[in-house]
């Protein structure tokens, strides 16, 4: 027997839209009537969001192959349409409601409930993005909602790192970002010509940029967000700190001496802008000796605990250090083939103390509704 409409549509249910993550039956994607031959072949419209969308392909399979598994289905037609400005504004309305001409910062209304860490150097070159992919990667993987702002705009390697290349899809005002390991990534560098081309911005650009990224990216409900910071304290970090004042600051430093002291002041910026300091990642803290069971300090020791120690005496609260992290060359690796040594490795020693700090992050109370306005006003029975 030919299967019914409704077995088929149940069936269309479990197909996510692989930008938005939900059903797209719950997103209007699907045509109507399903057409059903008496033979069971399956003819199903689908409205993607845009012409050319780059994820028409994998659509097209999902659903083949979730409507092929209902009894009775001998073979499955998927026809492609796009929808029209009216169901793309609907769909818009549907997942951000009926915004004002005025955007909001979601991350920053006094009822959310992302935690946002704002990853802060005080230098380049200490392994500042490639912390953030693993720690991202390594809280996607126990079951958290990520999201990865690349804030570093002239200096942007977070795409590279999670092994993003498609660019990302336009939906009215509203910007999907691509999804890799199960994190939504956004970056200026998906944004570019072809090619490798400087970003050439100064500060009134950079913070529009960095406002879009949080008011025009539909980042759904997320558990955590990280923010990939340039070194230093310039104009992105004066713009993640007005705008987003409770997003907590994580500092990567290594053990020199040198490093540290640039690092602390890259933390201090916390005294002067009110934010809190989530703790300090030592990175590159030490080399197994390929030859004997010791471990060789190449950049020296105790710069960490020092910025960490630094800080607690500067701001008058408690600042930990977090975590070392070893030198590993697949660590490297990893990020130039985009693909996080805690998700290929788990078991690197540099993989286990990056997803131990993810899982202290992780668990930290941020979802407590104490003190929260969460916009609710009584009714009349």
């Amino acid at each position: 027997m030919a299967p019914s409409p409704e077995l088929v549509r149940a069936a269309l249910a479990t197909v996510n839209d692989p930008e938005i993550r939900r059903p797209i039956t719950e997103l209007d994607m699907v045509k109507e009537p399903i057409e059903i031959s008496p033979d069971g072949v399956v003819r199903v419209g689908i409205y993607l969001t845009i012409a050319g969308c780059p994820l028409k392909d994998r659509i097209t399979r999902d659903v083949t192959e979730a409507v092929s598994k209902v009894e009775g289905v001998t073979r499955v037609h998927v026809d492609l349409d796009v929808m029209s400005e009216g169901q793309r504004k609907n769909l818009q309305t549907k997942l951000r409601g009926d915004r004002g001409p005025e955007k909001e910062i979601p991350f920053a209304k006094a009822n959310s409930l992302t935690r946002v860490f704002a990853v802060a150097s005080g230098k380049g070159g200490v392994g500042k993005s490639s912390v953030t992919v693993n720690l991202a990667a390594a809280m996607a993987s126990s079951g958290l909602k990520v999201g990865v702002v690349d804030a570093d705009i002239y200096g942007h390697s977070v795409p590279r790192m999670l092994g993003v290349g498609e660019r990302p899809t336009k939906v009215e005002d509203m910007i999907m970002p691509p999804v890799a390991h199960d994190i939504k990534v956004i970056s200026v560098g998906m944004f570019k010509p072809e090619g490798n081309t400087p970003v050439v911005w100064r500060g009134p650009m950079l913070d529009r940029a960095l406002y879009q990224f949080l008011t025009d990216v539909f980042w759904g409900d997320l558990d955590v967000l990280l923010m990939d910071l340039p070194p230093g304290t310039g104009d992105i970090a004066i713009s993640v700190a007005q705008r987003m004042p409770t997003a907590e600051i994580l500092v990567v430093t290594t053990p020199q001496q040198a490093a540290a002291e640039v690092a602390e002041r890259a933390g201090s910026i916390a005294a002067q802008t009110h934010q809190q300091i989530a703790g300090v990642i030592e990175n590159m803290s030490w080399l197994p000796c390929p030859h004997c069971d010791e471990r060789v300090a190449v950049f020296g020791e105790g710069g960490g605990q020092a910025v960490a120690d630094a800080l607690t005496r500067t701001l008058g609260a408690r600042v930990p250090l977090l975590g070392q992290v070893p030198i590993d060359l697949r660590l490297r690796e990893g990020g130039d083939e985009g693909k996080p040594l805690v998700l290929t490795d788990p078991d690197a020693p540099a993989a286990v103390e990056l997803r131990r700090i993810a899982a202290e992050l992780g668990k930290k109370p941020g979802g407590s509704l104490k003190g929260r306005k969460l916009d609710l006003s009584p009714i009349k029975h």
